[in-house]
């Protein structure tokens, strides 16, 4: 079971990965030109991210109607749903980022392959960000 669980991820990644490629996701040129709303928008990125609301509101309803997953023993679906303030500073720094280099750390991790030295400094930085997010949450719960 683990085998055929570590295949449909391994997939699953594969396809994530494609798709980010194919739609240009792992460009930064083009991400930051959506972001770009008060100049020379691109707005082909909000057909990307309309497919990926459809694909996730059919998982969704799919998820519904079942009762357990296939490959594992039940859903992990979050639950929690106060917004806080380390939400609202977490999401603040993920679009600060975004913002700032166009990329997210999906497209990011997909983009390593190209070996783009962008894309190593920002996935160099997000893991040390990690790093320090481990270390001082930590510190916080001692």
């Amino acid at each position: 079971m683990d085998i055929l669980r570590s295949s449909v991820g391994l997939l699953a990644g594969l396809l994530f990965g494609f798709g980010l490629a194919l739609s240009g996701m792992m460009d930064p040129a083009r991400v930051l030109g959506f972001l770009d709303v008060a100049g020379a928008w691109d707005p082909s990125l909000a057909f990307v991210l309309a497919g990926a609301v459809g694909v996730s509101a059919l998982g969704y309803a799919l998820v519904s109607r079942m009762r357990k997953p296939v490959l594992a023993q039940r859903f992990e679906i979050p639950h929690n749903r106060p917004i806080t303030a380390g939400l609202i500073g977490g999401a603040a720094l993920f679009g600060i980022g975004w913002g700032l280099v166009g990329l997210c750390p999906g497209p990011a991790l997909a983009g390593l392959i190209l070996g783009l030295p962008q894309v190593i400094g920002f996935v160099a930085a997000m893991l040390v960000g990690m790093l320090l997010h481990r270390f001082t949450a930590a510190s916080s719960r001692r």
